[in-house]
């Protein structure tokens, strides 16, 4: 019943969400991931560093995959038989996303005969700011993700991860109010910055770590790390900052 935020600031937070679909995959759980970003080859590749194979999870039913990028494409130039969960792109009403809502609670919902009976339930999205830029409202953002909370943290007991770019802009209020609304909701954040003195070969930037835990409280409420880190071939290595290796 856990919400987790990734968010990215001048870096490439995608490592994250790499880290998530294989880590919830070898877990046994039942995963759907809205897949706004790359293509499903991109994330198999990358998915076959880490020990996971991406195709053989969609084959078994384990992963439920939505390609963006294509499924955009279908949206634009082929007529839909039922209502395509990108059908918003399409319509006037651009924040109109329980088609998106409804795909998501059918790939989760449970099995009826028992077989394949996954762990638990979870979705992942990457990115929701991408969202944005195709017209969505921030409220029509944070509507969406208040729904698929409640069926899939609170109905079915499972988990989110979804990540969500920060711009920087001030001029850009929608992300901001998309970004700050989900904060509040998370109950861990995962924040990727890039390093403030410019590029480095052996640290790629620093990672935020906040628990967020709004029962407790306000002296106790939150708890956070700061680590830095180097992204290499097939996994991440993190150290406290300044301890680099190649530093010491």
């Amino acid at each position: 019943g856990k919400l987790t935020l990734l968010c990215d600031a001048k870096t490439d937070g995608s490592f994250l969400v790499h880290h998530f679909l294989s880590f919830y995959l070898k877990a046994n759980c039942k995963v759907c991931f809205v897949a706004l970003v790359q293509s499903f080859s991109h994330y198999n590749i990358v998915g076959r560093k880490l020990g996971v194979s991406l195709t053989a999870a969609r084959e078994c039913g384990q992963l439920v995959f939505l390609e963006g990028l294509k499924s955009s494409v279908d949206v634009f130039f082929r007529a839909q038989a039922e209502p395509h969960p990108l059908q918003f792109l399409r319509e006037a009403d651009v924040g109109n996303l329980q088609p998106l809502y409804e795909f998501i609670r059918e790939a989760l919902k449970p099995m009826e005969d028992g077989q394949a009976a996954w762990r638990y339930p979870v979705l992942l999205v990457d990115d929701l700011s991408v969202l944005l830029s195709l017209g969505l409202g921030a409220v029509a953002g944070l509507d969406f993700m208040h729904y698929c909370r409640v069926a899939v943290c609170w109905e079915q007991k499972g988990n989110i991860v979804a990540l969500v770019h920060d711009s920087g802009d001030a001029e850009d209020e929608e992300n901001d109010i998309l970004l700050n609304g989900l904060s509040h909701q998370s109950h861990l954040i995962l924040r990727a910055e890039g390093l403030a003195t410019g590029f480095c070969r052996d640290v790629h930037g620093q990672l935020k770590i906040l628990w967020r835990t709004p029962s407790q409280p306000a002296a106790q409420r939150d708890r956070s790390l700061t680590y830095q880190y180097k992204i290499q071939d097939k996994s991440v290595s993190f150290f406290a900052k300044g301890m680099s290796p190649a530093v010491l």
